[in-house]
């Protein structure tokens, strides 16, 4: 174990307590395995995923910390055996296996990203768990291609921005669709070709005539009754991923006919409870392709607010309001 100074024997971090409340609590410092790094944290992304595992409906897999946060930008101050210790007094980004809400977080050091210079410590924090999962979604398991299209719902989620920002710099024609107006008017901002209200517009009429042939990929956080819309969108061999169930858990009627009659594909997928390698592979995949434009700036999430964890549960609140373009990072000191 090499260190890059003496460290406290404890740290804080936020705890949720049984009756799903926020609370600062002492911890031990995180304890490495072989391979990993100990990051000293300055900002932690907060996601959705954070607000569901507080209300006791998303454990952490087996051996990971029961602290929320799943991604944080920091400083290397520790490599335990088999971690290169190049790594040590780095400044990096990335996710972690939980515990990002804390002073120190642990992290396999195949999952550690250098933060370009240029690239603030904040925006860093909201990075990786974005544009990893809008990765996987539309490339490892949509296969999208340059010149094809891909419907993103919940266009102005952190996700859904950083799908927007991929796309484009793919080459695809995007589609979004959003709550409101002013996110339709900043996911064109932002690149999307087309951007339907599907509070006041039938997305299904306006998206059919926008691409005749129909999206390849079609990126779905709502499921719920949005799964027979999709269907009616969807082209020739193209694949539907959802990534999770704010619309319910529940489909209403689906004629499997078409989408037999399409050769389509229904893809459920996480990235948290993904194993060690698989992320790894993901992470080099992604560096190979984007690496270029994460490190000159072309690719950055959006930021929609930055507070002081302190204000940990106004950062939940905001984000369960749904009413936000991007995500939310808390600073960490």
């Amino acid at each position: 174990m090499l260190f890059l100074s003496e460290l406290p024997a404890t740290m804080q971090a936020i705890e949720v307590d049984a009756e799903h409340q926020l609370q600062f609590v002492s911890r031990p410092l995180p304890a490495l395995s072989h391979g990993e790094v100990l990051i000293k944290v300055a900002a932690a992304g907060v996601n959705r995923a954070d607000l569901v595992q507080r209300a006791g409906f998303y454990p952490p897999p087996p051996g990971d910390s029961d602290i929320l946060g799943l991604e944080v930008a920091g400083t290397v101050v520790a490599v335990a055996d088999q971690a290169d210790a190049k790594w040590l007094g780095t400044e990096i980004f990335g996710l972690v296996p939980g515990g990002g809400y804390a002073q120190y977080a642990r992290m396999p050091a195949a999952h550690l990203l250098q933060r370009p210079a240029a690239m603030p410590v904040a925006t860093a924090a909201g990075f990786a768990e974005v544009f990893l999962t809008a990765y996987q979604a539309m490339f490892s398991l949509g296969g999208l291609e340059a010149h094809q299209a891909v419907l993103l719902h919940a266009g102005a989620s952190g996700v859904g921005t950083a799908a927007i920002a991929l796309a484009k710099a793919a080459g695809a024609y995007v589609a979004v669709t959003v709550g409101s107006d002013d996110k339709a008017a900043a996911c064109l901002a932002m690149g999307a070709d087309v951007a339907v209200n599907y509070k006041t517009t039938d997305f299904v009429t306006v998206l059919k005539d926008a691409a005749p042939q129909g999206f390849q990929v079609i990126v779905d956080p709502v499921a719920g009754d949005y799964l027979p819309k999709n269907l009616q969108l969807l082209a020739l061999d193209g694949r539907i991923v959802v990534l999770a169930m704010l619309g319910g858990r529940t489909v209403p009627a689906f004629d499997l006919t078409q989408m037999f009659k399409k050769r389509g594909q229904l893809l459920c997928s996480t990235l948290r409870n993904r194993t060690d390698d698989y992320k790894t592979a993901l992470i080099a995949d992604f560096i190979q392709q984007f690496g270029l434009q994460m490190q000159n700036g072309a690719l950055c999430p959006v930021i929609a607010q930055v507070l002081p964890w302190q204000q940990a549960d106004e950062a939940h609140q905001l984000l369960a309001g749904n009413q936000l373009v991007g995500k939310v990072v808390l600073t960490v000191d």
